[in-house]
């Protein structure tokens, strides 16, 4: 037997020829000529190293070989269509399937708007969320776990391309009945004797607002550490301290006057968030339609930032 794998089209045209056993009919059924059926033959015949046919005339009655070979030739035949049609199943709309990461944040304030209208375009796409912060999103999409990663934009990370979709800034929180929001302005020297409220430590969040302090010679004391946003903003409003998050998320509340925003200084604490999935794969359509959902709400979502 010759190196190499066996050629798929000889594959068919021996299957097709075995099963009618007339080199005229099974030219018509492939749509080629004799000529052509008969040199795929003595190709396939010479690349398996013995003879699949006994032949006479325009007709072929399969040897001891040909019949063994037939038995995986089906087999094989059949693998390769059932492989084709899950391919073409994965490109239609709605037959495909969406792992996604996202932080808890994502998830719980822009992950129900985008879902509902990719529902629209996907109704039967299999979609499966694993929630976690941007580390462990990060860990997911390097072992192949998830599809994509609704994240704050990764940190050196040269395996994965990000999308950005939009920027925050990240601003005091506190009680309408705190000083600060009587006064509408931070006192600058009672900021490190503040009790805080803070989104988990092992989140780039915390991070972020531990650095930005420490750029301001600031040390925050030691604070309470939640792994909900609806936790720390009720935490905030019956006055048991004070927070560092998006105003965005506490949108609603903010209109209500039931918690207030305030910068955290002259320089602005941004982050940025976007879409990270792993670098040059090919996004499928349903991965790029939800891409461009995400784009859109987002957009959305930075006229609220500067309308708040």
């Amino acid at each position: 037997m010759s190196d190499g794998l066996l050629d798929g089209r000889q594959l068919r045209a021996f299957v097709v020829l075995a099963r009618c056993g007339s080199f005229t009919e099974a030219a018509r059924q492939l749509f080629l000529s004799q000529s052509a059926v008969s040199h795929a033959m003595k190709a396939l015949e010479t690349r398996v190293g013995c003879r699949l046919f006994d032949r006479t005339g325009k007709n072929a009655t399969l040897t001891q070989a040909g019949e063994q070979l037939l038995h995986h030739a089906e087999r094989i035949l059949a693998e390769m269509m059932k492989a084709q049609n899950e391919l073409k199943r994965l490109n239609k709309w709605g037959q495909s399937r969406l792992r996604i990461g996202a932080s808890a944040t994502a998830c719980q304030y822009l992950l129900p708007t985008i879902f509902r209208e990719f529902r629209e375009s996907f109704p039967d796409c299999t979609i499966s969320i694993e929630p976690g912060d941007t580390p462990l999103a990060v860990e997911l999409l390097q072992e192949h776990r998830i599809d994509l990663a609704f994240v704050l934009e990764p940190r050196r990370e040269e395996r994965l391309a990000f999308v950005p979709l939009f920027e925050d800034e990240l601003q005091f929180l506190v009680s309408p009945l705190h000083e600060w929001a009587k006064a509408g302005k931070v006192k600058e020297a009672d900021i490190s004797r503040q009790n805080y409220i803070l989104y988990g430590k092992a989140s780039y969040t915390f991070q972020m607002i531990d650095d930005y302090f420490r750029t301001q010679n600031r040390v925050l004391p030691s604070c309470i550490e939640l792994g909900s946003m609806e936790a720390i903003k009720e935490m905030v409003k019956v006055g048991l301290g004070i927070s560092v998050l998006a105003p965005w998320v506490a949108a609603e509340d903010l209109r209500q006057k039931l918690l207030v925003a305030l910068p955290l200084g002259p320089k602005k604490l941004a982050r940025k968030w976007g879409i990270a999935h792993a670098r040059g794969r090919r996004l499928t359509l349903s991965e790029e339609t939800f891409i461009g959902i995400c784009r859109t709400v987002t957009e959305n979502l930075e006229t609220r930032i500067t309308v708040l």
